[in-house]
């Protein structure tokens, strides 16, 4: 789907807006992530819209926090 570059810079991303998200928070993390990839798929591959995808998703993620 996407080349080795584009790849990583995905994933450079997510970690980086997941970064202190703990591991255990898996729905919004993959919220976090679906949104990134719709992103890339819809054309935005730069790291600063990627990055603003990313929190945007975040701040709306689903968490198990109580």
């Amino acid at each position: 789907m996407f080349d080795t570059a584009t790849t990583a810079r995905l994933r450079a991303v997510f970690d980086e807006v997941c970064e202190g998200l703990p591991r255990r928070e898996i729905g919004a993390r993959t919220h976090v992530a679906s949104k990134i990839l719709e992103a890339a798929t819809k054309g935005a591959l730069s790291p600063e819209d990627l990055r603003q995808v990313g929190r945007k998703a975040l701040s709306h993620a689903p968490t198990m926090r109580r």
